[in-house]
């Protein structure tokens, strides 16, 4: 009798697991979702908004495809799970009570928008930018300018300039409100920040610094109307967003004896506190992370490796999960950005940590190396891109800041004929040192 898999969740991690599971055919899969019975690329959301995509298009895998696999597909919210009698308890979209049992389950929840308990959170016209019903709320709030004339979204990370990009697409009056003295500042150094400040402020974007949200007003129809800061400012606004980060989404896990901690604590294998549970994706808080990687890493890329090497494992071939060296990319407006290895900013940089800032025509580099010794340890670029095989092998390696900046060329990754800058910042490097 095959082995019954489950998986709650079938985002990027989940669905990368079950696909690979129902190649190989070692095993019966059920995959439970209760917010979209087909995988959606949930990075790609905004781009639905900008009408650049319609719905079906967010969806890497057909349909047809899905339909004609022998994974189970549920779409069914999960409750609660037992793991005494591995079995778990879910309600369908008619209200139903069901159980399922299982010989392995996977728990890949993702993630859920964070929200701090400002008063008038819960009012219409307030919502995060994560799921498929955020698109909806969306839809119905700030269809254009007359139905929602400004908006104001609280916390400047990734999601929160999608946001605002979102919205100004449809010419809505946005205000974007940071606690920080410059944007991104638990990510990026100050030049790198001020740069990316300057480019999303030029396409009109209002950008609060140092200030915090208090609370939401709403008029007499319950829809927001103002929000108030802590420094004493009012904004007046039809829609706020709330981009102040995720929180793993393990609130139906509280009575389940897993160890919980942000996330769901797993070891290297992926493994929870019981032999029959695994986590992956947003939701897994590694126990022993790498000295370079955070113990919970919400990014799709990673998602996807956790499903890849637990259908390794699944498959009776065990693999460690190593993500290897850091990566990740983003769009600030018209802004590409990436970046490699470790740059950290000024309040998590150690004394040895040095960094190289080179910027010409919006286009920008921070290198960072160990001042003793010249070692490569990272490198954020705005407005050209690098091989990501190259780089990441530079800074495995360590190899000397010098070498780098002598080789960047070989690393060279924009489209054909695009405009080189590795002399100038041979030049600007020798100025430097």
């Amino acid at each position: 009798m095959d082995e019954k898999i489950v998986i709650i969740g079938n985002g990027i991690a989940g669905s990368t697991l079950a696909l690979q599971l129902a190649e190989k055919g070692a095993a019966s899969v059920t995959l439970i979702s209760d917010e979209s019975s087909y995988f959606f690329s949930r990075t790609a959301l905004m781009y639905v908004y900008m009408g650049h995509l319609t719905k079906e298009q967010l969806e890497p895998l057909s349909r047809e495809s899905w339909d004609q696999s022998p994974i189970q597909r549920v779409k069914a919210q999960v409750s609660s799970i037992s793991s005494e009698e591995k079995k778990l308890s879910f309600r369908t979209n008619d209200g139903d009570v069901k159980q399922l049992a299982y010989d392995r389950l996977v728990i890949a929840t993702g993630s859920r928008p964070a929200f701090y308990n400002w008063k008038g959170q819960e009012a219409e016209g307030v919502l995060g930018l994560y799921h498929l019903s955020d698109l909806e709320k969306l839809e119905k709030w700030a269809a254009n300018a007359s139905a929602c004339p400004e908006a104001v979204v609280i916390g400047g990370g990734l999601i929160g300039i999608e946001l605002c990009e979102m919205l100004l697409s449809r010419q809505i009056k946005t205000t974007l409100i940071i606690r920080e003295s410059f944007f991104w500042s638990s990510h990026l150094p100050e030049s790198d920040a001020q740069l990316v400040e300057k480019h999303i402020q030029s396409h009109h974007l209002n950008l609060i610094k140092e200030d915090e949200l208090l609370e939401i007003s709403t008029d007499e129809t319950g829809r927001v109307s103002s929000i108030q800061t802590k420094k004493g400012e009012t904004f007046s606004c039809n829609l706020v967003g709330i981009t102040t980060g995720v929180r793993p989404n393990i609130e139906f896990l509280k009575t389940s004896g897993l160890e919980l901690d942000t996330g769901i604590l797993v070891d290297d294998y992926l493994k929870t506190s019981d032999p029959s549970i695994y986590a992956i994706g947003d939701c897994a808080q590694l126990r022993n992370p790498l000295s370079n990687r955070s113990a919970i890493e919400p990014v799709w890329y990673t998602g996807k490796l956790m499903g890849e090497i637990l259908a390794q494992t699944f498959s009776g071939q065990p693999v460690p999960y190593n993500p290897g060296i850091w990566y990740n990319s983003a769009k600030f407006f018209d802004l590409e950005y990436q970046t490699y290895g470790k740059v950290r900013p000024k309040a998590s940089q150690p004394e040895s940590e040095q960094h190289f800032y080179w910027e010409t025509d919006e286009k920008a580099m921070t290198f960072a190396y160990d001042k003793t010794s010249g070692a490569f340890l990272g490198i954020n670029t705005f407005g050209i891109r690098l091989n990501h095989r190259i780089v990441s092998s530079w800074i495995e390696k360590a190899i000397n800041i010098q070498e780098v900046i002598d080789r960047l060329e070989e690393a060279h990754f924009d489209p054909e004929f695009s405009h080189r800058y590795y002399n100038q910042i041979k030049h600007a490097f020798v100025q430097n040192h």
